[in-house]
């Protein structure tokens, strides 16, 4: 691809991704940014959601759990926490992940010191199993 761009999705453990696409879309926490060839030096943070790119076999997505983007000669880093591909999400697990973070949040002590670290912690936990499930679901599962 003459009009390519390298992605990369890196976690701690390794890089899951290492791909040359036509066009990157990721979920930065001000909304979903488009990549394409020539793009402007950018660091985004990064929402989870969604990571859709376009390659020679087609449009592939994966899951990301945050983290950040960086854009700089038509190299697209992805840094998360933890990434999968779409068709791998278990929607029953993302599903019980969802309700043991609203358990905890129904059992919030508000007078206990950690209780608004524990909240966020809480609130995040629910967020990305909620985004698992959506993606999960939008792919048919």
């Amino acid at each position: 691809m003459s009009d390519s761009i390298t992605l990369r999705v890196i976690t701690p453990e390794k890089v899951l991704v290492e791909a040359q696409a036509s066009y990157v879309q990721f979920p930065g926490i001000d909304g979903l940014t488009g990549v394409l060839k020539g793009h402007a030096p950018l660091v985004s943070a990064l929402d989870a959601g969604v990571l859709e790119w376009k390659s020679g076999s087609g449009t592939e997505e994966m899951f990301v759990a945050g983290g950040f983007c960086e854009v700089r000669d038509n190299v697209v880093r992805v840094v998360t926490e933890a990434g999968e591909p779409i068709s791998d999400i278990d929607l029953d697990r993302a599903e019980q992940s969802a309700e043991r973070a609203r358990e905890r949040l129904r059992g919030k002590k508000i007078d206990f010191d950690q209780a608004e670290f524990d909240l966020v912690r809480a609130q995040a936990a629910l967020r990305r199993a909620l985004m698992r499930q959506h993606a999960a679901r939008r792919r048919g599962r």
